[in-house]
């Protein structure tokens, strides 16, 4: 390998332990934070370092610290049973893997499938991810009017995955923590 793709592949290693996986007191996933709040959390005594990135640790004039790829809080923070994951445009085009939901082309733009002008709402079962080409076609139409027929029907997501913010890209080291909420 050479010198300059070494280099790369070294960037890409320190840019994604830039994250840090944050567990509750019960080792239940909560987010995904930057390595700088990780450490302050765990300089304040409020988190412990469980997984740590030994080849990129951190300087200071004051000193050098790991730098913390998986920390668990000291005390318990409640969580509500119910949390609903939120509409969003990212969401929506995650869901559907960036694929239009009545060609299957690349998605770039979502789609009510009951548009809003005819009561259709915000809601995970109304939106697809949709390809510019047929959501100028359908524009203020239903796909039954159209003749077209939704590919896969949209649903809710659940799972951790959707629940714990910025764990789209896990990295290796969080494996057995996402696991074992799953």
């Amino acid at each position: 390998m050479s010198a300059a793709k070494l280099a790369v592949a070294d960037a890409e290693t320190a840019a994604v332990s830039m994250r840090t996986l944050v567990l509750n007191a019960g080792y239940e996933p909560l987010s995904v934070v930057s390595f700088k709040r990780a450490l302050v959390l765990v300089m304040n005594g409020r988190a412990i370092i469980v997984e740590s990135d030994n080849k990129h640790p951190v300087r200071s004039p004051d000193g050098t610290w790991e730098r913390p790829s998986v920390i668990v809080l000291t005390r318990y923070v409640k969580m509500p049973h119910n949390r609903q994951v939120p509409v969003s445009r990212r969401g929506v085009l995650r869901r559907d893997n960036h694929r239009c939901g009545y060609c299957q082309a690349s998605a770039s733009t979502i789609d009510h499938v009951l548009p809003r002008s005819r009561g259709g709402k915000d809601e995970w079962e109304n939106l697809v991810a949709c390809c510019l080409k047929c959501n100028n076609i359908k524009g203020d139409r239903t796909p039954q009017e159209m003749g077209w027929r939704l590919l896969q029907p949209p649903k809710t997501p659940y799972g951790t995955a959707w629940l714990v913010r910025g764990i789209e890209r896990p990295q290796e080291r969080w494996e057995d923590y996402l696991a074992q909420a799953a």
